[in-house]
């Protein structure tokens, strides 16, 4: 029998992932109720929901999912019968320099999530009432792959090498812990490198086309040779939307895009795209004026190799032959028509990027939603 949520709490709904799943969300089952809850550190961004805020069946709590008090009284407040967890400090490089922000949120968070959970919906009830644990996680949790080896699947041991990495195995445990120990209905995703709308400019592809338009360098991290599967982020969305609804309690799903690419292979994509716009569009280099394609050189000519990553996975790839089979998961976009709809929006949102950038939606937040609504 499917699952039919009607009352969903999404933690870390202003963040890239999560905003495109409310959107996604709200657009293909109307009749559901959304509550997001978002601490709105670097990478949350309450712009990202504006075009949903004014929706009777919306609400969004700026606080921490750390607050078991503000946590257990949204659940109950709301009736909140599904959790979606996305909610998680995710880059690598910032986890390297300092984990402990990763460890409290990733991994402290998490256990407060469960715990008011498991308070809500299973403490001193004679029958528990259906509800869902969903955890979004990665597939950096398996650690890296050699060249010849087989994608992840869900039987590979774990062996992050990261803090990030670490704190999302962390949390994976815990979740499958309050499953096994306490019967909490709980499902867990993981999933390969997404992109498109909202992504922080920190992330690869963002960064490469700000860049670009520019006129900065483009760091590659070594040789660039590294390989990771590429998922668009509604792809994503897709998948969890069927894990929800059809997935099996205590089971856990990875989402891959079945999609390889090395990251020398991604920048060399974009900077083509990109030359492309420019050579047909002259409006392009009037936007645009620090761009390369201006002066007449190629958007290439802005790769610039720096050192590696300090452990530096080198290939993630995903085996989604599980979600395939059960739950009849196909991703929708190729790379090519993934990061071209990608491109396109960063282009027609070049406000929204550049206000991340420099800081200015932080105020534009705090002069339009300075109370939790």
């Amino acid at each position: 029998m499917l699952y039919q949520p009607k009352k969903i709490l999404v933690t870390g709904g202003a963040g890239f992932i999560g905003a495109n799943f409310v959107h996604f969300w709200l657009k293909n089952h109307p009749n559901s109720r959304i509550v997001v809850l978002d601490a709105l550190t670097y990478a949350g961004n309450r712009a990202n929901l504006v075009a949903v805020e004014s929706q009777e069946n919306f609400r969004f709590i700026h606080g921490d999912i750390r607050d078991f008090d503000l946590v257990l009284s949204l659940l109950q407040e709301e009736e909140i019968d599904t959790i979606v967890h996305f909610a998680a400090e995710s880059h690598v490089d910032r986890s390297i320099h300092g984990p402990d922000e990763f460890i409290d949120t990733n991994v402290i968070g998490t256990h407060v999530l469960l715990k008011a959970a498991k308070k809500v919906w299973l403490d001193n009830l004679q029958t528990p009432r259906p509800h869902r644990f969903h955890h979004v996680s990665t597939d950096e949790v398996y650690g890296t792959l050699r060249p010849e080896e087989p994608p992840f699947s869900e039987s590979n041991q774990y062996a992050p090498n990261s803090p990030y990495a670490a704190s999302k195995a962390s949390s994976d445990h815990l979740v499958r812990a309050y499953h096994e120990t306490y019967g909490l209905q709980v499902t867990t995703s993981n999933c390969s490198n997404n992109y498109g709308p909202y992504q922080f400019p920190e992330k690869l592809i963002p960064l490469v086309i700000s860049n670009i338009l520019d006129g900065r360098p483009l760091p590659i991290y070594g040789d660039g040779l590294q390989i990771r599967d590429w998922l668009y982020v509604d792809d994503h969305n897709r998948g969890i939307d069927l894990v929800i609804h059809q997935g099996k309690i205590g089971e856990t799903y990875n989402i891959g895009g079945n999609n390889e690419w090395t990251n020398i292979e991604i920048v060399k994509l974009i900077c083509r795209l990109l030359d492309e716009k420019f050579a047909t569009n002259e409006e392009m280099k009037k936007r645009f004026p620090y761009a390369p394609q201006v002066s007449g050189s190629m958007a290439e000519s802005l790769i610039t190799h720096v050192t590696d990553r300090l452990g530096h996975d080198r290939r993630y790839a995903i085996d989604a032959g599980k979600i395939t089979k059960e739950l009849g998961y196909c991703p929708q976009e190729s790379f090519e028509t993934g990061i071209r709809k990608t491109l396109d929006w960063y282009l027609d949102n070049e406000g929204w990027w550049r206000a991340v950038m420099d800081g200015s939606y932080r105020k534009w937040v705090e002069l339009n939603y300075s109370q939790n609504t």
